[in-house]
């Protein structure tokens, strides 16, 4: 059983995000690179393990790092300037720039299908996809969550219209599962491999074979435009960072899981999970690109996201040396 502490430790950056109006707005020269990250993968592997401040240093450029629970406000932040760089899923890069956030596409990375799920109680009398007819599914609006519940009903001949969607964050969503206030509740790595170690915890499903698991890394326009070649360092160090980490996966393990204060086991399985690498970083590609634009016009002609937009438009790629 994970523990009520386990959890809040890491549901605990849900406040992070009141803290922004204190970060220093962007500036042309680099002197600092401000990173948006949340409590799983490469970036909270190179946190821990000072890669970027090292990898920067002889640039004369500082680090700093500020937490959140979920891309939206991540992407918020990043597009508004008040950070240079972060990492979410598929969905947030779309209302962002929707939004007309002045943010880049500069780096992807592959997770596993299986890291995201719809989760039920296990007395729950949902058994298939079909009896989610009417009832109150969780996600946040905007997430990689978003998505997968959209094809996750799609695949049972239902809509969103056929349920009752609560736009809730992963610290909100958590508790309201728990005591049975929602139905279902679609949800990422590592919140997840924490809700489904509780044995009154049943996947209903999967994303496997129903959605592809790319993210991508992000990075602010007005900072990219003057330091190009900071991103491509960093994605570089990046992918170091997680073959090194895929190559001595024991040892990953237990990093993570004195970053999260999730227990190693349960850190283990999403480490395990089908398809799961981290070293899969690199900058953007063209099969991302093609993925993010198919999402963009499904999302648009759903009208959840509210213009249609040329993903093409925000894809950065380093000149050729």
């Amino acid at each position: 059983m994970i523990s009520r502490r386990q959890t809040l430790g890491l549901f605990g950056a849900a406040a992070a995000a009141a803290v922004l109006p204190a970060i220093k707005p962007t500036r042309a020269a680099a002197t600092e690179f401000r990173i948006g990250w949340q409590k799983n993968g490469v970036l909270a592997l190179a946190k821990r393990r000072g890669a970027l401040e090292s990898r920067l240093a002889d640039r004369g450029i500082s680090v700093s790092w500020s937490e959140f629970t979920s891309g939206p406000p991540l992407l918020e932040a990043l597009g508004a300037g008040a950070l240079d760089f972060g990492a979410t899923g598929d969905v947030p890069p779309l209302f962002a720039q929707a939004a007309g956030g002045h943010l880049y596409y500069v780096g992807t990375y592959h997770g596993s299908p299986a890291g995201s799920a719809i989760l039920v109680r296990k007395d729950s009398p949902i058994k298939t996809l079909e009896d989610l007819k009417g009832k109150k599914v969780a996600f946040k609006r905007g997430s990689s969550a978003h998505n997968v519940t959209v094809k996750v009903l799609r695949k049972a001949g239902l809509t969103i219209d056929d349920v009752q969607p609560l736009d809730l964050a992963p610290p909100d969503a958590a508790p309201a599962f728990k005591n049975g206030s929602i139905d279902a509740w679609s949800i990422w790595d590592p919140y997840l491999a924490i809700a489904e170690a509780d044995p009154e915890t049943r996947i209903l499903t999967t994303a496997e074979g129903i959605v592809p698991s790319y993210s991508y890394f992000l990075a602010n326009q007005e900072f990219t435009d003057a330091n190009g070649q900071v991103i491509v360092d960093v994605i570089d160090e990046l992918g170091k960072v997680g073959k090194s980490a895929q190559g001595k996966l024991d040892d990953t393990v237990k990093e993570l899981s004195e970053i999260t204060g999730v227990p190693a086991e349960v850190t283990r399985v999403t480490l395990s999970r089908p398809g799961a690498d981290l070293g899969a970083v690199t900058t953007i590609t063209d099969d991302a690109v093609a993925y993010q634009q198919a999402l963009a016009d499904e999302f648009y002609q759903l009208g959840i996201v509210p213009k249609q937009l040329t993903t093409g438009d925000i894809v950065w790629r380093p000149k050729a040396s």
